[in-house]
């Protein structure tokens, strides 16, 4: 919202600084974004009166002015502008005068000079040279009524700030001059001058037929008919002044008083050409193949989801956002229909983003705009359209009020207690009255208790925490004292049996990896690759069309940030990201930090692309495995042992993927990413990655004391044969049964799988499995008959389970 602080300060004049009313209206919750002045410094400009021209001697495109500026003596002035005539006023840059920069950025001095031998004692000045705007056609022509020798800047009233205002999108009474002007008004005590229009008489009794077929996209529609006006009448300066201090462009006198109006009063409105109107117009939804063509010459099809106003022909406006092109004004105008409505929010919301591109209107409507004063408005705009473009033959026809579904604002209570509590200052119910009073909020009260019912302007007062907003934001938020906090405060002792995600990270980055923090909207096309997941939790209002689904695993993310390295010719990675993801679960409840239905579990993931090593001299290169990976997660979890078994994963490939278990649960997956997302991913080696339960890898067990034997120890190995089915992991889970019923197992101290062979000596289906066993007694020495006795009983275990033989 961009507007004129003189144009403020008609409605409401406090007696402050620019700087201590934006400082004013920025910590009430406007936040003044900029101010900068209308046209930049320039001094010694006056309005001055040509009083004679002649040709040039020696030029012909330069004339010798005689020019009065105010001072007794005539200036001898030579000018180049084509529109100079004697009579004619314009600002005249005297000598001595600084002009704003030009295009080399410094300022410019006028002085006494020269022109082919003609001497001129001054400047006169275009609308462009005085940086007023980019006319440069010919000089800044003034009103016959400007009196000479009066300081251009105070003539034309130059001395003028530019605010911009950042509104939060529930203040849409904040979108026009008179909304900000009650903002001051209320915060100073300054009396409110609210702009008024003389009710002009009616001439003529013709209505234009006007229905409401869609009472849930439109509530209210008034209209009036004038006819006999003069639409290349020229827009009064004040107007367009102040228009173009808003940021709007002046196109002819018509549309500059609905558009001042809009600005003013922060109600968009319409003027239709009454000719182009087919028979009487019908607010209703689309329908599917319609098609119009706006102002902005784009055509758009419509459907049954955008409203527009239509006659018995065809479309003629798309509601609340843009006239259409067929029916826009003319300067052959004659005939006009006013049309100011209210258009329900939703009904609004989201329709110009549909078509790509953004309106002053929509941007009103869809936040909300006053629904009780549309009559007032239309009064409005019809005294400065007669006033500005009426004739002799002007006729003015009645008003046409249409209300079929307006708004029925509830009382919304607010507690003085509660705003006391939430604010952090105690308030007397006087204090709260009186700021309500200010702020035109009608009330009724009872002893702690308010109950407000907001004014017809204001669309964002439903809950009791808004009122207490609006509290906290006239008693002003900088006399809100500082205070710490007083609820007392301990740091609890972390459990040792629990580390934390930062220890996590720190071991992650000590094995090599690089954090990476990605969003947790993804692709949906990734879930269904990587998850497998067919009903993704989407997003309502993705922020962009590829970031549409919440993620259930970080396979996807950690992928696209290795494509996004090797597109930068980093071929070696190596990845880790700490984040929660999003799954459907019944079992999920409601709570401080939950939603039910959808369970928010924190995983630890890794990814590991190119050589196992930097390459170096001394190990020749070779791609990271499975065994690499496996190993660093095996870090990770120790000193507790996870276990790895054979699985499947949408991720990963089939035979080169194993689930993750703790204490028999399932807490993860890792393995070498499958063929098929390497194609489509375009990735020349497959990567390996784990995901794991964060939980899983915060527990970890307490460090217990045990004694180091003093006794010598020994090893042996055992070499089995076995069918190629048999996992080496089952033969291991055999030896750690019979370690635990065997009294001889305390020996055991370690078992390691050293070898595995297949090949001559064995059956196709067989292999052979080499393990070697870690052997000490922590009270006495070794005995070669217990050594014997483990050893036989192991091998004896392996042979019953899974029919294991000693190899020869």
């Amino acid at each position: 919202m961009q507007f004129s602080e003189k144009w403020l300060r008609t409605m409401v004049d406090p007696k402050m600084t620019s700087d201590e009313l934006a400082h004013l209206l920025t910590m009430s919750g406007l936040e003044v974004e900029e101010i900068e002045p209308v046209v930049p410094p320039f001094s010694n400009v006056v309005v001055a009166q040509v009083l004679e021209v002649a040709k040039h001697p020696d030029a012909d495109r330069l004339n010798v002015c005689k020019v009065d500026v105010g001072t007794g003596t005539l200036l001898n002035i030579v000018c180049g502008a084509p529109n100079v005539r004697a009579g004619m006023k314009a600002p005249c840059a005297m000598v001595g005068a600084v002009l704003p920069p030009g295009a080399d950025g410094k300022p410019f001095q006028i002085k006494v000079g020269k022109l082919r031998g003609v001497e001129s004692q001054g400047m006169m000045c275009s609308a462009r040279e005085l940086k007023i705007s980019e006319e440069h056609g010919g000089l800044l022509e003034l009103p016959e009524d400007a009196p000479v020798g009066m300081n251009i800047r105070d003539y034309l009233l130059l001395n003028d700030l530019k605010f911009t205002i950042k509104l939060t999108p529930n203040r849409a009474d904040a979108l026009s001059v008179l909304g900000v002007a009650r903002e001051v008004s209320a915060l100073t005590g300054v009396p409110l001058s609210v702009p008024t229009a003389r009710a002009v008489p009616v001439t003529t009794d013709e209505i234009l037929p006007a229905k409401i077929s869609a009472p849930d996209l439109c509530g209210r529609f008034t209209g009036r008919v004038i006819r006999g006006l003069n639409a290349k009448a020229a827009t009064p300066d004040w107007i367009k002044r102040r228009i173009e201090r808003s940021g709007q462009r002046s196109v002819s006198a018509l549309v500059d008083i609905s558009n001042y109006v809009m600005l003013e009063l922060g109600r968009p409105s319409h003027v239709f050409d009454l000719a182009k109107i087919h028979g009487g117009l019908d607010v209703r939804w689309g329908r599917k193949g319609e098609t119009l063509k706006l102002l902005n010459g784009n055509t758009i099809e419509v459907d049954e989801t955008v409203g527009v106003i239509a006659d018995d022909k065809e479309i003629e406006s798309l509601a609340g956002i843009m006239g259409g092109d067929s029916t826009a004004v003319t300067l052959d105008t004659t005939d006009i229909y006013l049309e100011a409505a209210f258009w329900w929010p939703d009904s609004i919301r989201g329709r110009a983003r549909r078509y790509n591109f953004s309106t002053d209107a929509a941007h009103r409507f869809e936040r909300g705009v006053d629904y009780a004063t549309t009559v007032e408005h239309i009064e409005r705009i019809t005294a400065l359209i007669v006033e500005v473009c009426g004739t002799a033959a002007t006729l003015v026809g009645p008003v046409d009020d249409q209300s079929v579904n307006l708004p029925q604002p509830k009382p919304v209570t607010m507690r003085t207690a509660r705003a006391s509590k939430v604010i952090g200052i105690p308030f007397s119910d006087e204090q709260v009255a009186d700021i309500f009073t200010r702020l035109h909020l009608p009330f009724t009260h009872e002893a702690g208790k308010f109950h407000v019912t907001a004014p017809s302007y204001r669309f964002d007062i439903e809950i009791e925490e808004d009122l207490i907003e609006e509290v906290a934001r006239v008693y002003g938020f900088e006399n809100i004292p500082s205070l710490p906090p007083v609820a007392p405060t301990a740091i609890l002792a972390q459990p040792e049996e629990r580390r934390s995600l930062f220890a996590i990270r720190h071991q992650l980055a000590d094995l090599g990896y690089q954090e990476v923090v990605n969003m947790s909207f993804v692709e949906a096309e990734w879930e269904r690759d990587f998850a497998a997941n067919t009903n993704p939790i989407k997003l309502q209002n993705p922020i962009a069309s590829q970031m549409s689904v919440m993620r259930s695993n970080l396979v996807g993310s950690l992928l696209a940030n290795v494509r996004y390295n090797l597109n930068r010719k980093q071929n070696r990675v190596r990845l880790f990201e700490v984040a929660a993801v999003y799954q459907r679960s019944e079992q999920a409840q409601d709570g401080p930090l939950s939603v039910a239905g959808i369970s928010q579990p924190k995983r630890v993931a890794a990814i590991a692309y190119g050589p196992a090593l930097d390459e170096q001299w001394s190990v020749p290169n070779r791609a990271v495995d499975f065994f690499d990976v496996k190993a660093d997660l095996e870090a990770l979890f120790a000193p507790r042992v996870a276990r790895f078994v054979k699985a499947e994963h949408p991720a990963l490939h089939p035979g080169r993927c194993a689930a993750i278990e703790l204490d028999g649960q399932p807490v993860g997956f890792i393995g070498e990413l499958h063929p098929r997302w390497l194609q489509k991913y375009e990735l020349p080696q497959a990567p390996v990655l784990f995901e794991v339960d964060a939980a899983a890898l915060q527990q970890r067990v307490v460090p217990n004391y045990v004694e180091i034997s003093k006794f010598p120890g020994a090893s042996r190995d055992l070499a089995l044969v076995v069918k190629q089915q048999v996992a080496a992991q089952e033969i291991l889970d055999a030896f750690a049964a019979e370690v635990q019923s065997n009294p001889l197992g305390r020996i055991v101290q370690a078992v390691v799988l050293f070898d595995e062979y297949r090949g001559k000596g064995l059956e196709a289906d067989e292999k052979s499995l080499a393990f070697r066993f870690s052997l000490q007694d922590t009270q006495s020495t070794l005995q070669d008959d217990a050594v014997d006795a483990i050893m036989g009983a192991l091998a004896e275990a392996a042979k019953q389970k899974h029919g294991a033989r000693l190899r020869a």
